[in-house]
């Protein structure tokens, strides 16, 4: 059908516009589609978005296919155009009349003596010789298919200079024109692209030729043209299109310009001067493209005769052309006389010379009428943009809409536009990309922060290559409740690296990082169709914010979801001009508005607001309501907070019926309940919420909680525990609405850690109340938590209340706590004053309520299937009428349809796992239906592919933060009745083998990480009572089930191919032991123990389960036990390293305790008999040499080296012990009654660790051995014990010298201690360990008594411990901590900067972050506070060092009361304490904390990582020492200068 080509488009058939449309790209479903919707020429001229996207077309295609369209229309329309004005139809016209097909015969030219080839050798027809062909054909931008439709672009602007107009490369101008109206230019086009690359004398001759022909034409007949050189006008290259843009390079400007010097010698004398006028100079128009690689341009000069200057004239001309004989230029013998023929200059005819000269009158006249026209002033027609502005920022609607997101690009706003600016303060705004690097100081920047809470950023913070590490999560970064304001060229007031650069600089540093951060939000936080990208142009455009409309223009897919905003129409122009590479002109003023002032703007979009933007209040101890600002609202991110006029924002003339009946349906179908439905129903605008009994009863209590009592709790709790689907979190929130006007009411964000709640939470009751004790009580929801955060939570909050004393009757909480449950009135049976049951079965006055409202909805026409979860309600979730109605559902179902596949999949794990769902994208991989994508039509597509079964029992969910849509069945016990009935004769481990063969499910790579891990609770996860499940099991309730109904060896299957699949998982192989060893089956227990070992040899549950197994196989004697308990332990601590999630030190503290007691036992040996000095010297000798008493010899035979290896065993234990103990802080809480009873080592194991070292020290002392060895091994050995006796054998005995009361005392045995040391420690080496203690000791004695003669000066402990930093070899944490108190730069020794002691201190703090990570592997830093043992204070030498207990003595106050001051930071407002302490400077960078050393900049840890301000700012704090490196307290904002 290639003769679609030759005809118009209004003559095309269907067949042709599917020819039409195959050579554009749409992708072929969409071309058949049309073809079979009978689309022809003229169906597709009116062709309109709703049309396609009624037949299904993506928002993508429908883009393109319409832009195709337009362009293939303007084509036609210009060819027409030229056709009619051209006044000699050639042959070259009548080609350029179908702007689609493409000209097959080569233009007729002019005679030989016109040719302006470089010699009469080339070719005469083509600019191009043959080696420019091949240069050509070489080149990429050279079309493989010549019936390629290319985009049409606009010429220059006839005389305009404007330097930011460009072209783009490939697209294509229209034809080449003749005369039409004289004022509008005709053209004509010269590739050039030989002559581009000639000496400069061939380049200028051919050049001026080609100049002066065209003028002569034009100024003969009195028309403007331009001449463009640079643009295709060849046809014989079927590698090109007529008019198609390439450019050439341009060596050097001037030739171009001196080129036209050639007039003075082709044009009379009489006329030169005026030539000169007509004569424009030439116009260097650039060339972009997105893969260009070198600078090219369009050469144009224009040609303007005014009637002042040509009247009466005419203008014969000689041209210039190059010898390649002679390398000279000449010119030709005749003068010629041209006109404008058609698209073509020619030489006017001898025998028409005479008609040509009579005629000049009339074209004289001709062109004054026309000068005299186009001077008239023209009314400009001004777009209604006011209406463009709400359609494109509202995506269609008249209002604009709460969901949608907006991402803000712009650059510097200056002051006078800062008041114009007002409506970004509405708009819900996720992010800004902002060029000026003076937002922060005067621009916008300076004046959003004043209304709302914002975080600033890099690019590099958004990208994975973030140079402070990995990339935060979106959690940390708050994306989704605080504005993240990117500084996308650095920021002229941060102290740190970050500084504003050049754009070539930005290229090439900076530019990836804008893709990553774009390509991230695109693809991994936003949805599509969710988010407006807002270009705001408030000042001369840089090259940057074109690559950002570039990559957005690419992530989005086109600019459907784009606008820009400018008020200069020059700021656009350049925007436009730059950003045409990507997109037409056409298209980017679709999406623009352009010359409407800001002031207008502003106003025009506050009257589009969904709200009436009045402020929120919240209740007050006065009876009275206080004004919420968004600013104070969004400090406050880890709450939803709950207002008095929640919701009364909303403008109800703006909901439809169909909105509102919207929302009522989906919380009946079994989505959680939101504020509207509470607030519609307040309105009477939809139908009244149940209030259940249980509501009432948790109303009561709520009343009884704040009466007060008699305990006066500071943090109450009110328990709601509910089956699934009874309406637990609907009351919860009944309750919260009801008192939100006489409590203040928020919901808890659990992603948050409960410092950062706690921390929110006592703002939000201090805001805007002066009376302390008197403050409204906070009504505080959280919903199914984890009890150790719960647990947490409640402790920060009564910390934080004890602090304040107050004594209140009323509390200054309540934590409404509402979780699921299987057994809900169990736990209220345990806990009956604080706790309410919402179960499935109803009161007789619930039945009827629920029964009325029933038949009310039915009243409205919703369908029982569309409130599937209330009908069920309605029904007590009975078992036999869950049955019935799932089996009434479940008729003429086709077991064999995927959908009935994933049902059963989806009901497998919503059944045994609790809150189980799986992401949308999952199913869609799973049922075939394409590549996930967001849209807004998605859900439909989705559920019109399911069947009508499947549609009534799925219910869809959206996650309120990463928007990540998942479907799950209505309720537990309808995919309880599914997977019964649908199973037949199926066991379920069939079915969970089945499931697991599922590769689409598997690989899908959208949700992943929460598929996998419903997969391993399926098969791993056990009940607990004390997670509101029925009863404890010993296995996860699917296992059970099999060996139940099935048998045990089915559920060992159905592991091993669990254990197969899901990568060999340890885990699972531990589960097969267990399942082996409970069913007697050890052999292939101890197999199965064997495999989880072999992949994690050092996890200590897996060795736990290993030693289930043998401890039925063994027997030993005592002290045979204990060796092997001591192994055991060994074994234990070995696994707890390898432990990612929990720290379990057990193993160490066993192994000292079994240890001691062996001393003790075999100190009671008859052998071992006491000496009458009342020491054990028999015993320390046969276990520290190599002496054997002869009456153990050969009964012990096989016990001796483990016993000789018993001193060296407990003292590493002791040694990790004492590290471990100096890392963290060990304050126990002892609320529990349960714990009081607890192992002194859990509640102080400071002074555990003491007597245990008392204990071992005891055993391995023996003067008589000191004097036998004469200063050898054992009696270094002995010295050593006695300063282990004395207290100075470890870290943490060493330090708790500073915690005795008595000063006095504890220097004097630290004196003592030092006494046993050498006296010349430089001379006599001693070991690592002691030198560690040796050292730790100065320093404690210097804390407690400065003025001691045994105090050697810091310099000399310094020049000791330099071996920790130069030996090669691993040192324990204790050296490098001791490194860091003593290379921290000090007033009197550093003086002068020296950039070798900040090696060492780089050395230190990296090895203690290292070591640190080992030990705290994944645990979470909220169940082991590290510990700061010294302050950097204000002396010099070791008195600079400040211990934390000279702090403390500082406090007043009991002892809690101290501690609540040290957890709430009020111990810096002390005067004594700031005294004492050195504040030291530093500054942030993405909440990372920096200070310089001597010279180096160090990261610091924030004792509180939330108590560092947001973005990047200079600070000041106080610096502590710590086994995690340097600690900064009290960080403060430090005042701009």
């Amino acid at each position: 059908m290639s003769d679609y080509r030759t005809l118009p488009v209004n003559k095309w058939d269907e067949n042709h516009v599917q020819c039409w449309l195959e050579s554009t790209g749409i992708k072929k479903e969409y071309v058949e589609k049309l073809h079979a919707e009978e689309v022809t020429g003229p169906a597709l001229m009116e062709l309109d978005d709703s049309f396609l996207r009624g037949i299904g077309m993506k928002g993508g295609q429908i883009h393109m296919l319409i832009r195709k369209r337009n362009e293939l229309l303007q084509l036609q329309e210009n060819a027409q155009q030229a056709k009619h004005s051209s006044t000699n139809t050639s042959g070259r016209t009548d080609a350029q009349a179908d702007p689609v097909r493409p000209r097959n015969a080569p233009a007729q030219k002019t005679s030989s003596g016109d040719s302006c080839d470089p010699a009469d050798k080339t070719s005469r027809d083509t600019p191009a010789s043959t080696s420019g062909k091949r240069q050509r054909r070489s080149n990429n931008s050279q079309l493989k298919n010549t019936n390629e439709v290319l985009e049409l672009s606009n010429c220059r602007p006839f005389r305009s200079q404007n330097t930011d107009f460009k072209y783009v490369k490939d697209k294509v101008l229209a034809p080449e024109s003749g005369v039409n109206g004289l004022i509008t230019p005709c053209h004509e086009y010269k590739s050039f692209a030989t002559a581009a690359e000639l000496n400069k004398n061939q380049l200028q001759s051919k050049f001026a030729c080609e100049v002066i022909r065209f003028a002569s034409a034009c100024m003969n007949i009195r028309t403007n043209g331009t001449i463009h050189f640079g643009i295709m006008d060849s046809i014989e290259d079927r590698g090109w299109k007529h008019g198609q843009i390439v450019g050439i390079k341009v060596k050097e400007r001037e030739y171009y310009v001196d080129a036209l010097d050639y007039i003075e010698k082709c044009f009379c004398e009489s006329v030169q001067e005026i030539a000169r006028k007509c004569i424009h100079p030439p116009v260097f128009v650039e060339v972009i493209s997105k893969d260009s690689r070198e600078q090219k341009f369009v050469v144009e000069v224009d040609i303007e005769p005014t009637s002042s200057l040509v009247k009466n004239r005419l203008f014969e001309v000689y041209l210039p052309k190059y010898n390649e004989d002679s390398q000279k230029v000449t010119l030709t013998k005749d003068r010629a006389l041209y006109q404008r023929l058609g698209a073509k200059s020619e030489p006017v005819k001898h025998n028409n010379l005479a008609t040509f000269i009579q005629g000049l009158q009339d074209r004289d006249a001709q062109r004054e009428k026309a000068e005299l026209s186009s001077t008239e002033a023209h009314t400009e027609i001004h777009q209604n943009l006011g209406r463009k502005l709400s359609i494109l920022l509202n995506d269609g609607k008249s209002y604009m809409d709460d969901s949608l997101r907006y991402i803000l690009v712009t650059n510097r706003c200056e002051k006078d536009n800062l008041n114009c600016i007002n409506f970004l303060m509405h708009l819900n705004i996720f992010c800004v990309f902002d060029f000026d690097e003076d937002s922060n100081v005067s621009g916008l920047y300076s004046k959003y922060k004043e209304h709302h809470a914002t975080r600033s950023y890099f690019l590099q913070d958004f990208s994975n290559e973030s140079k402070t590490g990995n990339p935060p999560s979106q959690k940390h970064l708050c994306l989704f409740d605080q504005t993240s304001w990117i500084f996308c060229n650095g920021r002229s007031d941060f102290l740190g690296d970050e500084k504003p650069c050049d754009e070539n600089t930005w290229i090439r540093m900076k530019k990836k990082y804008l893709k990553k951060a774009i390509t991230r939000i695109c693809d991994e936080i936003l949805p599509k169709r969710s988010f407006i990208v807002l270009f705001l142009l408030l000042s001369p455009v840089q090259k940057q914010l074109v690559d950002t409309f570039q990559e957005f223009y690419t992530e989005m897919n086109g600019t459907e979801y784009i606008v820009c905003i400018s008020e200069s129409r020059e700021n656009y122009g350049k925007w436009a001009n730059l950003a045409q590479a990507s997109c037409s002109i056409e298209t980017l003023e679709q999406c623009s508005i352009v010359g409407m002032k800001l002031s207008h703007v502003d106003a025009t979009i506050q009257t589009m607001l969904p709200s009436t933007a009045q402020p929120r209040h919240l209740p007050v101890s006065t009876r009275g309501l206080c004004t919420l600002p968004s600013l104070e609202e969004e400090k406050l991110f880890s709450l939803e907070i709950l207002c008095v006029d929640q919701c009364d924002d909303i403008k109800l003339d703006l909901l439809t019926e169909k909105e509102i009946q919207e929302i009522e349906q989906n919380f009946y179908r079994g989505r959680k309940i939101i504020w509207e439905n509470f607030w519609l129903a307040d309105k009477r605008r939809c139908g009244e919420i149940i209030e259940r009994e249980a509501c009432k009863d948790a109303s009561k209590l709520l009343d009884d909680i704040l009466r007060g009592s008699e305990l006066k709790y500071s943090v109450a709790k009110l328990k709601i525990f509910h089956h699934p689907g009874s309406g637990g979190s609907t009351i919860a929130r009944q309750v919260l609405w009801k008192r939100r006007k006489d409590l203040r009411c928020a919901v808890i964000k659990t992603s948050y850690s409960p410092a950062t709640v706690c921390e929110h939470a006592l703002a939000f009751r201090d805001y805007e109340e002066k009376e302390i004790s008197h403050r409204l009580p906070v009504l505080l929801l959280i919903e199914d938590y984890d009890e150790d955060y719960l647990e947490e939570l409640k402790y920060e909050l009564t910390d934080a209340v004890a602090t304040r004393k107050i004594n209140s009757p009323r509390p200054y909480f309540i934590l409404m706590c509402c979780r699921r449950s299987n057994d809900p009135e169990r736990l209220c049976k345990a806990s009956p004053l604080d706790t309410v049951a919402v179960t499935h079965k109803l009161m007789d006055s619930e039945k009827s309520l629920f029964r009325t409202k029933l038949e009310k909805l039915k009243q409205k026409d919703v369908k029982p299937e569309f409130i599937l979860t209330f009908v069920l309600m309605c029904e007590e979730f009975n078992e036999a009428y869950v049955r019935d109605f799932v089996g009434h559902i479940l008729q003429d179902i086709d077991y064999s349809s995927r959908d009935t596949c994933l049902m059963r999949y989806v009901a497998l794990l919503n059944f045994y796992v609790p809150n189980s769902y799986v992401s949308l994208s999952h199913c869609e991989a799973f049922l075939g239906l394409g590549v996930y994508t967001e849209r807004q039509s998605r859900a439909y597509d989705f559920k019109s592919h399911l069947s009508e079964q499947a549609r009534m029992i799925f219910i869809e969910l959206r996650e309120s933060t990463t928007y990540i849509s998942s479907v799950r069945i209505i309720h537990c016990l309808v995919a309880k009745e599914i997977l019964h009935q649908l199973s037949g004769n199926e066991p379920q481990s069939q079915l969970a083998m089945t499931l697991l063969q599922e590769k689409m499910l598997f690989e899908n790579r959208f949700g992943r990480e929460e598929f996998i891990k419903f997969i391993r609770d399926l098969f791993i996860r056990r009940d607990k009572r004390s997670r509101g499940d029925n009863t404890d099991t010993l296995f996860s309730p699917f296992i059970e089930h099999v060996c139940k109904a099935e048998d045990c060896e089915k559920a060992i299957a159905v592991l091993k191919a669990a254990y197969e699949l899901l990568g060999k998982d340890p885990f699972f192989a531990q589960q097969l032991a267990r399942l082996n060893y409970n069913n007697e089956k050890f052999k292939d227990a101890e197999y199965w123990a064997g495999v989880a070992k072999f992949h994690l040899p050092n996890d200590s549950y897996i060795l736990d389960t290993e030693g289930q197994v043998y401890r039925k196989w063994f027997s030993f004697t005592k002290i045979e036990m204990a060796l092997k308990a001591m192994k055991c332990f060994r074994a234990a601590q070995q696994a707890a390293k390898a432990e990612r999630d929990s720290m379990n030190n057990a193993g160490y503290f066993g192994e000292v305790e079994v240890g001691c007691r062996l001393l003790k036992f075999l100190s009671t040996v008859h052998v071992f008999s006491r000496s009458p000095e009342g020491e054990h010297s028999e015993l320390v000798k046969y276990l520290i040499t190599d002496y054997i008493p002869k009456d153990i010899e050969k009964p012990w035979g096989r016990l001796h080296s483990r016993l000789k290896g018993l001193r060296q065993n407990l003292y590493n234990a002791l040694e990790w012990i004492s590290e471990d103990l100096s890392y963290f802080q060990t304050d126990k809480n002892q609320e529990k009654d349960e714990e009081d009873e607890k192992e002194e080592q859990i509640h102080n194991p400071r002074k555990w660790l003491k007597r245990q070292t008392d204990v071992y020290a005891k055993f391995f002392i023996s003067t008589s051995l000191i004097e036998d060895s004469n200063s050898g091994p054992e009696s270094q050995l002995m010295r050593r014990m006695n300063i282990y006796k004395s207290g100075g054998g470890s870290v943490t005995t060493i330090l708790s010298f500073l915690t005795d009361k008595k000063e006095n005392r504890s220097a004097e045995k630290l004196e003592k201690i030092l006494s046993f040391y050498t006296e010349n420690p430089v001379r006599d080496r001693l070991e690592d360990n002691d030198l560690i203690n040796y050292i730790l000791c100065h320093i404690t004695l210097a804390c407690l008594a400065p003025g001691s003669a045994r105090l050697l000066p810091l310099q000399t402990l310094r020049e000791l411990s330099v071996r920790f930093f130069k030996a090669k070899r691993p040192f324990p944490a204790s050296a490098h901590f001791l490194l860091t108190l003593l290379y921290w730069p000090d007033e009197a020794l550093d003086r002068e900067p020296h950039p070798d002691k900040d090696e060492i201190l780089n050395s230190a703090l990296q090895t203690l972050k290292r070591l640190y990570d080992i030990k705290m592997k994944d645990v979470p830093t909220r169940k082991k506070r590290i510990y700061t043992h010294f302050f950097l204070g204000k002396g010099y030498g070791l008195s600079k060092i400040v211990h934390k207990t000279k702090i403390d003595k500082l406090i007043s106050g009991s002892l809690d009361e101290r501690r609540m001051k040290w957890l709430h930071g009020t111990v810096w407002n002390i005067a004594k304490i700031r005294d004492v302490l050195k504040r030291v400077s530093g500054w942030t960078t993405d909440r990372n904390l920096f200070i310089r050393g001597h010279t180096k900049a160090f990261p610091i840890l924030p004792l509180h990582r939330d108590s560092v301000p947001p973005g990047n700012e200079n600070v000041t704090f106080y610096l502590g020492f710590s086994f995690n490196g340097l600690v900064a307290f009290n960080i403060e904002v430090e005042n701009n200068p």
